[in-house]
């Protein structure tokens, strides 16, 4: 049927459920305990009823729409009821397996929003990123990613020059652009400065009396605040004056307005003189933020397009870091923590070494809010390689799913196992383990919704500061490995080579084909490689 070609999920489910309730309010919640799933998959509370309902009573006709939902990407419901805690509602299990399980892929991306230019201030500096410019630019480089999985044209900026800090960032997984190390801007600068002579907020620009007064490598002054106070500008920092003009600043704007400019969208602007379409995301740091919104007004001055200016900004490591290099102190400590010595001179595990420090690393920046304060002290050896919380254990468990497949491969080839049939061959209805419902309801089902408002650019409610997801992935990957581990741990999924076995045995497997699927979407968007041992 139509809805089985589509795949199911968890939103559009919620958006029927509503719609059968006739109210324009959202009255469902979706459960993910497993104490709770063990009764019911949606739940409308008794207090939403009784704000819906006369005496929180659902009607009969009403009882009759919600158990006969059906449409594209809605999952079957099996039952509906209503009980002290409100109305539950449980799902035809079977069918939401298989409808899931049959489904080669999670479905187009939704359409291409406008591109983006994200900039990351922290590789502008001479020589190798300093230590506080290690979480910026992990969020910059999972961000791209996920704007990328949404369909979104991301341009990065600013692109490396050949002496840049290419191995620190190879060894920290980050894939930035490289570009020559003097790019040609001299006409975008020149124009630039033409804008400068021709703006009413630029002061002492190379004539008259208050020129003198400047420094050599200073081009003029520029008034920020009374440009701020005239435009009506919100959310800048009220300490922002005056600014002394350099042909670094104007460089930097240069190259900003270049990338927006080759959006593929931005060719009717062109042909009409300036401006772009994209909008402008600058990850930075605390320590970074005065500066870049400085940059920021200054191409509002020079430049009155329509980009759109947004700033993500991460507060500070709560200590500070000492190390020459943001990897230097991170990847001393990798062979004694995380391998034996034994098997520290071995390439093939020197490269599972590097994939774990990397892991560690990320998941130490990133599963944290880039809102709130982390402590980390890499001389220390505080990053976390053991518990159920590290990037580590999501490491650990992606290599228990690859053993697994391997294991089976080598019982086929040597004939202890028929080979795995077409998922439209297996019965589903053999996953009745609570466990297996857990990993397809709470990751399965949702793991596209999570990429999509991890990805999301909302917009400010003040100013120019906005709050990103970015913790998403890496919570949800130690999530699903906690939930995956406690599973695995329990159920033997490659039983005794018997016939009678085989069928529930072939739709594990599937379950779990799946399971590996979204563990390596998942550490794609954070430049990580899966590994198939450990």
């Amino acid at each position: 049927m139509e809805s089985a070609e589509v795949r199911p999920g968890v939103a559009v489910t919620l958006r029927a459920l509503n719609e059968a309730l006739g109210r324009p309010g959202a009255l469902w919640v979706k459960e993910s305990s497993a104490r709770n799933l063990r009764h019911r998959d949606f739940l409308a509370p008794l207090a939403a009823l009784r704000a819906a309902f006369p005496g929180g009573q659902v009607p009969a006709d009403v009882l009759e729409l919600v158990t006969s939902l059906c449409g594209a990407g809605v999952l079957p419901v099996s039952s509906a009821q209503q009980t002290p805690a409100g109305l539950e509602v449980r799902l035809q299990r079977p069918e939401a397996f298989r409808r899931l399980l049959l489904c080669s892929g999670p479905g187009p991306p939704p359409a291409p929003a406008p591109a983006v230019v994200l900039h990351c201030p922290a590789l502008r500096g001479p020589g190798a990123p300093r230590p506080r410019h290690l979480r910026p630019l992990l969020l910059a480089d999972h961000l791209a990613q996920l704007l990328r999985a949404q369909g979104v044209h991301v341009r990065l900026v600013p692109a490396l020059s050949e002496e840049g800090p290419q191995e620190v960032l190879r060894q920290l997984r980050i894939d930035w652009p490289a570009g020559p190390a003097d790019p040609d801007l001299s006409d975008a600068v020149s124009a630039l400065k033409r804008g400068l002579a021709r703006a009413p907020c630029v002061a002492g620009g190379g004539q008259g009396p208050g020129a003198a007064a400047l420094p050599a490598d200073v081009i003029c002054k520029v008034q920020l605040k009374g440009f701020v106070e005239q435009q009506g500008l919100v959310g800048y920092d009220p300490n922002l004056d005056v600014l002394l003009v350099t042909e670094g600043k104007l460089r930097s704007v240069a190259e900003l307005q270049q990338a927006a400019l080759q959006c593929p969208r931005c060719a009717l602007l062109q042909a009409g003189g300036h401006g772009s379409c994209c909008s402008i995301l600058h990850v930075v740091s605390c320590e970074e933020e005065f500066q870049q919104q400085q940059l920021d007004l200054l191409w509002r001055i020079l430049d009155p397009g329509p980009h759109t200016a947004l700033q993500v900004r991460s507060l500070p490591l709560s200590s500070p870091l000492t190390a020459a290099s943001p990897c230097s102190a991170g990847l001393s400590f990798r062979a004694s923590v995380l391998m034996p010595s034994a098997f520290s001179t071995d390439e093939a595990w020197t490269e599972v070494i590097d994939t774990l420090t990397a892991a560690a690393i990320r998941f130490e920046m990133l599963s944290t809010a880039h809102r709130s304060q982390i402590t980390l002290d890499l001389q220390d050896s505080s990053i976390s390689t053991k518990g159920t919380k590290s990037g580590a254990f999501v490491m650990y468990n992606c290599a228990r799913l690859a053993t697994l497949f391997d294991t089976f491969q080598r019982a086929v080839e040597q004939g202890t196992y028929p080979p795995l049939p077409p998922p439209s061959e297996l019965n589903f209805s053999c996953l009745r383990e609570e466990g297996e419902w857990l990993l397809l309801f709470n990751y399965l089902l949702p793991f596209p919704e999570v990429l999509q408002q991890a990805a999301q650019l909302p917009a400010p409610t003040k100013g120019i500061r906005i709050t990103a997801n970015t913790e998403a992935v890496c919570k949800f990957l130690i999530q699903l490995s906690m939930d995956f581990s406690s599973y695995y741990n329990r159920v033997h999924v490659l039983g005794e080579p018997f016939p009678h076995l085989f069928e529930q045995m072939f739709a594990r497997l599937q379950l779990l084909a799946a399971v590996r699927d979204v563990f390596h979407s998942a550490l794609g968007t954070l430049h990580l490689p899966p590994l198939s041992q450990i």
